[in-house]
């Protein structure tokens, strides 16, 4: 696991230069795109901090990829050395396995849902606690899917891995953008800093 402060410290450096390049290719942005401006530069940076296997950053950035403008914004902040381009050509290979895995996944629900219907009526009307356990941990682990970037196309095992991930990396962001915030509103209660 990576020193939190140096998660912190790349963050913010990545997270910066990203609202910098969307400053310069926009100069006079509505607030909802630099709302929108802010959030792709964070998801950028955060996803781009993380390790080249993790599923969830690469979610982040095919979902950014999305758009032409995002290319560009993205391109600035990974820069253009060797470990990004790896990051880059890992992000095809991912992003073309969730597809396929997102097909067999269709077909595997279909042959699920065939033999469910095959199961007798008496079976159904049985009810067990472990029945209702499954169905509680299965509407859950759907919602958790839903919240991961990437998590529809997760087993169970690496959506537990990706998500604990995903909340540190939250987490950091939180923390950096509460301290900007915590600074900024200092600044301008300061009368040291008015004019």
């Amino acid at each position: 696991m990576r020193n939190p402060n140096s998660l912190k410290q790349e963050f913010l450096k990545k997270w910066i230069k990203g609202l910098q390049i969307c400053n310069a290719t926009k100069k006079n942005m509505s607030i909802m795109e630099r709302k929108k401006a802010i959030k792709l530069s964070a998801d950028i940076a955060m996803a781009s901090t993380r390790k080249s296997t993790i599923y969830w950053s690469h979610a982040l950035m095919k979902n950014a990829l999305k758009d032409d403008t995002n290319k560009i914004i993205m391109k600035n902040i990974l820069g253009s050395n060797d470990d990004n381009n790896n990051n880059n050509n890992n992000l095809k290979k991912t992003s073309m396995g969730i597809n396929s895995m997102s097909q067999n996944g269709i077909i595997r629900s279909k042959k699920i849902i065939k033999k469910s219907c095959k199961i007798s009526r008496r079976a159904r009307k049985i009810i067990s606690p472990n029945i209702i356990a499954k169905k509680m941990v299965k509407k859950r682990t759907k919602v958790l899917k839903s919240l991961v970037p990437g998590g529809e196309y997760m087993d169970d095992a690496s959506l537990i891995k990706e998500t604990l991930d995903y909340i540190i990396s939250l987490r950091v962001q939180v923390d950096v953008m509460r301290h900007l915030a915590n600074n900024a509103s200092y600044e301008i209660n300061d009368p040291k800093t008015r004019l």
